[in-house]
């Protein structure tokens, strides 16, 4: 009967260990976390296929009474500007993500495999500019892209950004931990400096060029401030910036506001669910390299 007892309070204390109660602590604030940034893109989806009649009257739903997809047709199918803020969009942030990493990746080879005066200060100055907040460039850049005559272009946009701290410390950092024997038997195979680095440096680089092309796409995508004062045309608007004309236009309609905001995080959201491994991935690869 003792052993009986004992056997019991012994299970009790398995399933009811510091570990375990730490455990279910966790899944819970978890589960609690996800389920607080999951509520407003409930609420606008909720929004956008609610019918004006039910939004007049007041109240709050988690689920309407009534669901109308008119607006989602009326975007989709009858007003093709969405389409092409989208394409404008895709193109700005495609480009401007293989230029960063093309840029960005020769920087931080010519600071870690070359030798050349100069490289410290360099690296200091690089280092030094992310104390220097982006919205101090925004005049110098503005004269300098209308000097050159680019104003309401995708190259306004693009070409400022074609570089980034960020993204250099990043690669540098990598670059370094790249063993120097795999260079030193480059050479003597008669490999050329562009050759070690088309293909040594960035083949073995993949996963952190796959994690800051990611961010740099997502980045440029939600990019609202500077196209804004560069571009002066509907038709070269990005999706940022046509969701809030359209927001603008449709002040009193909750329903056509959210459905924009729906159309314009959608793509993202796609973007998310294909390469999520990747980007969680590159946050972890950011925590160690940091």
């Amino acid at each position: 009967m003792s052993n009986t007892s004992s056997n019991s309070v012994s299970g009790k204390n398995r399933y009811f260990d510091r570990d375990t109660l730490y455990q279910i602590g966790l899944y819970i604030v978890m589960y609690g976390i996800a389920i607080a940034f999951f509520v407003p893109y409930w609420r606008m989806f909720q929004l956008s296929v609610t019918p004006m009649s039910v939004i007049a009257e007041g109240g709050f739903h988690w689920i309407p009474p009534e669901v109308t997809f008119a607006v989602w047709q009326r975007y989709l199918f009858e007003e093709p500007i969405i389409y092409q803020w989208t394409f404008n969009t895709f193109m700005i942030a495609t480009i401007t993500t293989l230029i960063v990493l093309v840029v960005d990746s020769m920087i931080a080879f010519s600071l870690t495999r070359l030798k050349w005066p100069g490289q410290s200060a360099v690296l200091g100055i690089i280092m030094a500019s992310f104390m220097i907040p982006g919205y101090v460039n925004i005049i110098p850049l503005y004269t300098l892209v209308n000097n050159l005559g680019l104003m309401n272009s995708y190259w306004a946009i693009i070409l400022p950004f074609a570089a980034g701290p960020l993204g250099v410390f990043l690669l540098i950092q990598f670059f370094r931990d790249i063993p120097e024997e795999l260079e030193e038997a480059a050479r003597l195979d008669g490999f050329s400096t562009l050759r070690i680095y088309s293909r040594i440096i960035l083949p073995l680089s993949t996963p952190i060029l796959t994690a800051l092309g990611l961010f740099v796409f997502i980045w440029s995508w939600n990019q609202f401030l500077w196209p804004l004062i560069v571009l002066n045309d509907d038709a070269l608007y990005t999706l940022p910036i046509g969701v809030v004309t359209l927001r603008d236009v449709n002040a009193l309609a909750p329903n056509v506001i959210m459905t924009s905001l729906a159309l314009a995080s959608l793509p993202l959201f796609i973007v998310f669910l294909l390469f999520q491994d990747k980007l969680i991935s590159s946050v972890q690869m950011q925590a160690g390299t940091g």
